[in-house]
């Protein structure tokens, strides 16, 4: 079973950043892409950014220019830089993974999700 753990979220004000981290770990799998969501109270979860290995990172309009997203192939991370935050970008964070698992003989693609990390930022 493949797992991914985040951690990095926290309260900050206005301007502040932080970075969030997200691990994934298990056996016998192949990472297609890792990315990141979030989900405001009472509103839809949206892609924030997504990362591969081969292509060009992709973001959500609102975060361009103060998000970065990188990964570390070594250690089955992804991690997400977050800088100029404002109140807007309030939300729970998700860690999301496209993954190829060897079952038997074929491969089983499956989207796996973090538990979630809360970013708050004051105004």
């Amino acid at each position: 079973q493949v797992q991914l753990v985040e951690s990095g979220g926290g309260l900050v004000q206005a301007g502040g950043s932080l970075r969030l981290s997200c691990a994934a770990s298990g056996s016998r799998f192949s990472i297609n892409y890792m990315g990141w969501y979030r989900q405001a109270p009472g509103k839809e979860r949206e892609l924030v950014a997504r990362y591969t290995r081969a292509g060009t990172p992709n973001y959500a309009d609102s975060v361009k220019g103060r998000f970065t997203i990188s990964g570390d192939s070594a250690k089955n991370s992804v991690y997400l830089q977050m800088n100029n935050l404002t109140p807007e970008d309030t939300a729970v964070y998700y860690c999301n993974a496209r993954i190829s698992r060897l079952i038997g003989l074929r491969w089983n693609v499956s989207d796996y999700w973090g538990q979630g990390t809360q970013v708050t930022v004051s105004s």
